[in-house]
């Protein structure tokens, strides 16, 4: 039987305290596009319409 791997409460905990310290903006919405996929898809639908 396959187990799930799932993070330990601290890794949990320390991944989020991390994340809080960071402060950073969001990407820009291209880096958004780019790191979805969604790029990917706005070129293969132009080339299937050509």
């Amino acid at each position: 039987m396959e187990q799930n791997q799932h993070p330990t409460k601290e890794q949990v905990r320390e991944y989020l305290k991390h994340r809080q310290q960071e402060h950073c903006p969001p990407p820009d919405i291209k880096e958004i596009r780019r790191q979805l996929g969604w790029d990917l898809i706005e070129t293969d639908r132009k080339n299937r319409l050509r």
